[in-house]
């Protein structure tokens, strides 16, 4: 099974990116994170990021917050799916993050996910990575039926209260 690398640009931004390291796992998705800024670190970026295929990775989430640059800068390193996911960490409320992930120059896509949207991150992961391995499209799949189930018996419960 491949596996997901999260890449975050400073680890301050674990306590929102894990969650998208547990909705992996959940799933059973292998899953490796590290802490690698596009402008502090960009030599560990692009070390990693250029022999991550051959490590045996499927996709990468480049969580970043401020003027994130990193979801960019690992998407020109490789032409494994890239899913950028801004974060929350200024007085702009992870807007500048969003912009900066989401507004790439055509050719170098990033996959970009709401401002701390760390869950739907990983499930999009799960998703690509599913592709090409139906046990993981199994899981997805059932995860998916079991979040259906459990808002039609809110829903249920709630017409009790009418």
């Amino acid at each position: 099974m491949k596996k997901c690398a999260i890449l975050m640009g400073s680890e301050n931004d674990w306590p929102v990116v894990k969650k998208c390291a547990d909705t992996l796992k959940a799933l059973e998705v292998p899953v490796e994170a590290h802490v690698y800024s596009a402008h502090r670190t960009p030599d560990l970026v692009k070390a990693f990021v250029s022999s991550a295929e051959d490590n045996g990775f499927g996709v990468i989430v480049a969580a970043a917050g401020k003027a994130a640059h990193l979801a960019g800068a690992v998407a020109a390193q490789t032409t494994l799916p890239v899913i950028g996911l801004p974060i929350t960490a200024t007085q702009l409320d992870g807007l500048d993050a969003l912009l900066s992930t989401v507004q790439m120059p055509a050719g170098i896509p990033v996959a970009t996910v709401a401002i701390g949207g760390a869950e739907n991150a990983g499930l999009l992961a799960a998703q690509i990575l599913a592709v090409g391995d139906e046990a993981l499209a199994g899981r997805v799949k059932a995860q998916r039926q079991a979040m259906r189930d459990a808002a039609a018996k809110k829903d249920e419960e709630f017409q009790k209260t009418l």
